[in-house]
């Protein structure tokens, strides 16, 4: 059985290499938010007035709803509680695919 390795699970789930770099943007940033939540001992309420969204909304953003949340918004909530962002940009393999692995199925590398 062949199959493929990927450097990440959104390589492997995404429809291809636009929409993979745009998941994992969103997943840094929200990890980042999440993160901000966490060194601040702050509650979900506070943390929903410092972002300037619901609560519902921080809630899933704790749980990891990437679906529900666009760059810019999570772009907007972490400049908002003084969180700076940085962006690297560079040119990488044509493919996702890194090597041919014999046996595990989907296996993420890196």
């Amino acid at each position: 059985m062949q199959t493929q390795a990927y450097r990440s699970v959104w390589d492997a789930i995404a429809d291809g290499p636009g929409e993979a770099a745009n998941l994992k943007l969103r997943s840094q940033l929200m990890d980042a938010l999440e993160a901000y939540i966490a060194r601040e001992r702050i509650t979900q309420k506070e943390a929903a007035k410092r972002f300037g969204i619901s609560r519902l909304r921080v809630s899933e953003l704790v749980n990891g709803q990437i679906s529900k949340f666009t760059i810019d918004k999570l772009v907007n909530m972490g400049t908002g509680v003084g969180l700076s962002m940085r962006m690297t940009v560079g040119h990488e393999r044509p493919s996702a695919l890194l090597h041919e692995n014999h046996g595990v199925a989907g296996k993420a590398v890196g």
